[in-house]
């Protein structure tokens, strides 16, 4: 214990302390020293003390110190995240404090001004705009717009040649932690790309446009393409009614004609009565009008299906026009049913009068369209029905097409109207007459809507307005 005794203070620190603890600054080892005085002739115990709180002293400024490395660090790398970001834009980007001078910029303003970024800092910011634009600029360095924001203004900025260049700009307040104001950030584009990205959409759209009305060409020349037998029936059947009552009336002009040359031959009038009864007349008087308005009904009816198909392939708008939409859905029906190997059972529940103002040719390809889908999903069917019905409710009419098949399954409701999404075969389907219909009937002012039926089978809902929009009735 003598010995113990004899050490000094410093030299019992000394021994216990690591040598990295010995490492400590200046300030530590002075206010070591300051314990060491106060604790001069204290007994062990206390310069265990002494220890224990210089080890606690240097394990908190251990500490501060990794943490001071770990934010440097983070503070780095954020510092770099947002130099790489600032050097990858395309568009310019200026930074400049509450007087309008320039404290940072990225390399698309280089480019456009020729300039380096070390050029440009401290460089006022009205100097790299021309005389045009300098007043716009100038509201920002007089330091009292604080929240002053510009949107998409059209700027001229001096490019590498003195000329000014079209860019379109927009501007932020820069604040501080205390919300002070401290600066401005602007970043613009070259009006040139604008306008160039601009006619490129344009084209684009241009393009997908006119490559929908090329789809919808397709489908209606696809459609046609199966209904052409039941086309073929629709105009044979009044074809044949005008060539019958041609036929007949020609007929009844050789007997009229024989008859009036006997006139004018002087016969006399119980010669006239015998050739009269012999050549009917009377029933040839008689025939004569109803022939005459059968043939005009037939060859009506002629015309109308010619219009039908005109409507239905023409790739003009027709203008809209009120018509019985009961008529277009029994028109519809019949060309597909007629073409159909396998005749569907039609139950058509429709209102009278079922008349509303729009254009005829969309809704009856559309109902064409939903007929022909109804009677394909019942293909394996051994008696498929489809039920039709209309109703008018309030400003709108529904048409329903309900089929008796499979249904829809519930990953194929959310894509039914997507183009060339189809559950059919290869080869018995295009994908695009669902798709067609849904932008025909939004086109019309209506929607298409699709939904299984809790009985069974599928259901379509045409909804369209009974006045198609911007159109008089």
């Amino acid at each position: 214990m003598q010995k113990r005794a004899e050490r000094s203070p410093a030299d019992t620190v000394a021994d216990v302390l690591r040598p990295s603890h010995r490492r400590a600054d200046s300030r530590l080892s002075q206010r070591a020293g300051a314990h060491t005085l106060e604790l001069t002739g204290v007994g062990e115990e206390a310069w265990i003390e002494v220890v224990q709180t210089m080890d606690a002293v240097y394990a908190d400024l251990v500490h501060h110190q990794v943490e001071l490395e770990r934010k440097n660090a983070a503070l780095e790398e954020a510092q770099q995240f947002i130099g790489s970001v600032v050097a990858a834009m395309t568009d310019v980007l200026i930074v400049c404090d509450r007087h309008g001078r320039i404290e940072r910029a990225n390399a698309a303003l280089e480019q456009l001004t020729g300039c380096s970024e070390t050029e440009l800092i401290d460089v006022p910011l009205q100097t790299i705009f021309s005389q045009q634009s300098r007043p716009l600029i100038a509201r920002l360095t007089d330091g009292s717009h604080a929240g002053l924001a510009i949107a998409d203004q059209e700027v001229g900025l001096i490019d590498m040649n003195g000329h000014p260049t079209p860019l379109a700009i927009n501007c932020s307040s820069r604040f501080d932690h205390k919300g002070a104001l401290v600066g401005w950030v602007l970043i613009g584009r070259p009006v040139g790309e604008l306008r160039r990205a601009y006619e490129s959409l344009n084209r684009t759209h241009r393009e997908l446009t006119q490559a929908q009305q090329q789809l919808v060409l397709s489908e209606k020349m696809a459609a046609l393409g199966r209904l052409v037998a039941g086309v073929a029936h629709e105009l044979n059947n009044p074809i044949s009614f005008v060539f019958g009552n041609m036929h007949a009336l020609k007929r009844y002009g050789e007997r009229l004609t024989t008859y009036l040359q006997a006139i004018d031959r002087g016969e006399s009038a119980e010669a006239l009565q015998k050739l009269r009864a012999k050549l009917k007349i009377n029933r040839v008087l008689a025939d004569i009008t109803p022939l005459v308005e059968g043939t005009l009904e037939g060859a009506e009816r002629v015309s109308e299906i010619v219009q039908d198909l005109r409507r239905f392939s023409s790739t003009q708008s027709e203008l809209a026009d009120t018509f019985d939409l009961g008529r277009v859905i029994r028109t519809a029906v019949s060309w597909v049913v007629k073409a159909c190997r396998t005749k569907p059972v039609i139950e058509l529940k429709l209102p009278e009068p079922f008349d509303v103002v729009g254009r005829k040719g969309p809704v009856h390809q559309i109902i064409v369209n939903l007929v022909q889908n109804a009677i394909d999903v019942m293909g394996d069917s051994e008696e498929p029905r489809v039920v039709i019905e209309g109703r008018v409710e309030e400003a709108e009419v529904a048409v329903v097409v309900r089929d008796f098949g499979p249904g829809i399954a519930p990953e194929a409701l959310q894509r039914i109207f997507e183009p060339f999404f189809t559950t059919k075969k290869i080869g018995e389907g295009t994908g695009l007459g669902l798709y067609v219909s849904y932008g025909l009937a939004e086109e019309l002012g209506g929607k298409l809507e699709a939904h299984n039926h809790p009985d069974g089978g599928a259901v379509f809902t045409l909804r369209l307005p009974l006045q198609e929009r911007g159109q008089d009735a």
